[in-house]
Formats: C-alpha cells, structure tokens, sequence
C-alpha cells in the first residue's frame, strides 16, 4: 500500500474542526486589527526565495523543494510566506501609491522544507502569516506584535513567553559582522563544517547553528546590541517603551537573530514549551529592505509566521479544549419501497434547503442497517420514512443520544 510521503500528514475528519475553529478565529482576529487575507502561488522562481531568504541560510542551501518545470526554468514550493507575500505586493502594485499604506495582510499557507523530522517539524506544515507594508514606526512593530500577543490569548494559552532584539540595519551590522568574524575565527577548529563556511558568507548564520558544539562556542561571542547604531537603538527603545504602555510583557533577548536574511531592527519569537526541541510557536519581525532586495522600491515592512502545528501542540500541552464542531442534524431513513424513498429525498431536500445538515441512505441498507449507521455517525436525531409515516404526515423522531421518541408532523419538522 501506497504511504504518505515522511514529513506529512494527514488531517482526518474527526480532526479537521480543530483547524477549523483555530483558523475562523485568526481571520476573525486578523480583520480587528485591519488585516486582509491574501493568497499567493504554493511555488515561486527560486530566485525569490535565494535573494530574499539568503543563499547561506539552512532553509536555501538545504532543505527547499526545488526542480526545472517543463521550460527548463527553476521553481520552488514556498518554504515561507513572507518573501512571495512580498513578490505579490510588488507585482500587483500595493506598494506603488494606488493604496493607502501601510497595507495589511494576512494569510494561512502550507509551506515545505526538507527538515529533519521530529515533534514540532514536518516537511509540509501549515502557517499563518501577517505582514505589514508601509510603516518605518515603531508603533507599527507594537501593534504587530500585540497582534501577535493576542492569538495567544485569544486560545486562552499560558507560559508564553515573549522574548525580543534589535538586530540592527546593514550599516551598523557591518562591524557586528566583523567582530563576529574575529571571535568566531579563533574557535574555527571547534565549528561544525557548515559553519566554517558560513564565517566567511555571513558569520550570524552561526549563531543560529543547531550542532551543540557550535552553540556552546556561540554562548561567549558578542551580541548585537553592542553594536547597533543609533538609529536603531531608539526605533528600539521606543518599541519597548510604547509595549511597556500597552501592558505586553517580553524579555529582550541579545541572542536571537532569526534564521532569515532579510530581517532588519526588531526580531520576536514566542516561546512555549511541549512543541519540540526550540519551543518556537511563532516568529517575527521588520525586514526593510527585501522590498528593495527583490526589485522593488525601498519598503518599510514587517511581519510574523506561526506554525499551525505548532499552536495546536501548545493549546494540546496545556490542555485547552476545543469546541467540538455541532456534527449532524438528522438521519432521514426510509423503507425500501420507491415511494418511500421518494417522500425521504423530500424531506432531505427541504431540511438542507434550510441549511440544515442531513444524512440520508445512499447504500440500499436494511432499516436496521440504517439506524445502526445513523448511531455511528452520532446524528442528534433519527428517523425512517415508511408506508404509515406517508399516510399520516406524521414521523416518530428518535433523539440518538437519550433514546427518546416523539411524534412529529412532517410539515413541522422541515
């Protein structure tokens, strides 16, 4: 038998209104804040993802989904979300003055990485996504963030724990980089290979190194807010003053740095614990020039990604529960004779005219057979259309779950 490819899996009915609830409540969510949903391509030119990502990066050098389609031309299944969110905004001219900025948007993706798979990593995950286009304030990167805060209390989540950094612009990294190169070049023999290499391309990849190894060495190499200029320190102690006034509690943690390249200034991470090996439920921050990175004009922009995954382990961890979707209204049953059968496709049809769920027999099952199956499908209410219920106009209508009985009349039930 033909398996489900590793890294995947599949979503089954009984499951499937748990995404159901968490996605309606995001969009629901998202649209108090002013985001509008968007929808992009599942794959993109990989140049997009090598120019925005960044050639020295894990997710470009290693885990993409890439292959030459038909006309011979390089195409990759998106590993994230913001870079083709980017792409569209461009394209379609969101950016270009024909809207008001900043524009908003959010959105609910699968996206794919050849990970090495583990609790809290597949290879096809879900991911929901919210970027901001226009806005160099730091307000912007508050109201993002408190955005973000608040999907977390929105599922009634606790112990997480909001931790963020400055990592600075390209002008005031440049001396972080080199004082990076200087530390790190004196423990080269200790580096994994990857990461000798990444000393050269770009020595902040090592930060972000998964091999203990390197992360023991990394524990003593120089942080960043050390060396951000200063602009960029009061675009961060203004986010922090403005988070302070909004009652949003965080750490700020010198050692993250995000895995992307194009991220500029404010970085956050959302911590929870049960989810895997990093505990990363969701992730974010500003990126002011990949606008500019991929052939746009220079753009103010930021935004976040959450595994779905991810949220779902977490709300599990802490044991909150999720509404259980309402199920099926009615079985309408019936005898085997055409009339009978006739007189229930009736009623069915009327019931679902009304938007109410129905099931109704499709297999030629025996009356006993159909009430069986009406048990299993745990429908709050079940009845069987014969010969007498016709002449009568009456129904004797069984509650599934207390095995109750009562007469009904047809016209009163649909």
């Amino acid at each position: 038998m033909i398996q489900r490819p590793k890294g995947t899996e599949d979503i089954l009915p009984a499951d499937v209104y748990k995404w159901q609830y968490i996605e309606k409540a995001l969009a629901e969510l998202a649209a108090v804040y002013g985001f509008n949903e968007m929808r992009f391509p599942v794959f993109e030119y990989t140049e997009l993802f090598a120019r925005s990502v960044g050639e020295s990066s894990d997710i470009v050098g290693k885990e993409m989904y890439t292959f030459n389609d038909r006309g011979g031309r390089s195409i990759t299944l998106r590993p994230e979300g913001t870079a083709g969110a980017v792409r569209a905004a461009l394209q379609n001219g969101l950016t270009a003055g024909n809207f008001p900025l900043p524009q908003k948007i959010w959105y609910n993706i699968t996206a794919y990485r050849y990970e090495n798979v583990q609790k809290g990593r597949l290879r096809e995950f879900h991911q929901f996504g919210a970027e901001s286009f226009g806005s160099a304030s730091p307000y912007a990167d508050a109201e993002l963030i408190s955005f973000a805060a608040e999907i977390f209390g929105r599922f009634g989540l606790e112990q997480i724990a909001l931790e963020i950094n400055s990592i600075g612009c390209k002008e005031c990294r440049k001396a972080y980089t080199a004082a990076l190169r200087e530390y790190f070049g004196k423990h080269i023999d200790t580096l994994c290979n990857t990461c000798k290499t990444r000393l050269e391309i770009n020595p902040m990849r090592i930060l972000d190194c998964k091999s203990p190894v390197c992360k023991e060495v990394a524990e003593g190499a120089p942080v960043i807010l050390d060396f951000v200029c200063d602009d960029c320190r009061e675009h961060f102690e203004k986010l922090k003053q403005i988070l302070d006034s909004s009652g949003v509690k965080y750490t700020v943690n010198p050692r993250i740095v995000r895995g992307l390249d194009y991220y500029t200034k404010t970085v956050f991470e959302f911590i929870a614990s049960g989810v895997g090996t990093q505990g990363t439920v969701l992730a974010g921050g500003r990126y002011d020039g990949l606008f500019e990175e991929i052939g746009g004009k220079p753009t103010p922009a930021l935004g976040f990604a959450m595994g779905l995954e991810r949220l779902l382990m977490a709300m599990g961890e802490q044991g909150k529960e999720i509404p259980a979707s309402q199920g099926i209204e009615y079985y309408i049953g019936s005898g085997s004779a055409p009339d009978e059968k006739q007189k229930a496709l009736e009623i069915v049809a009327a019931l679902r005219g009304k938007g109410i769920s129905v099931l109704s027999d499709v297999s030629d099952r025996s009356i006993k057979a159909q009430m069986k199956y009406a048990d299993k499908t745990g429908v709050k209410f079940a009845c069987i259309i014969g010969g007498n219920e016709i002449e009568t106009g009456k129904i004797r209508l069984k509650d599934m779950t207390t095995g109750e009985e009562k007469i009904v009349d047809i016209k009163e039930l649909v």
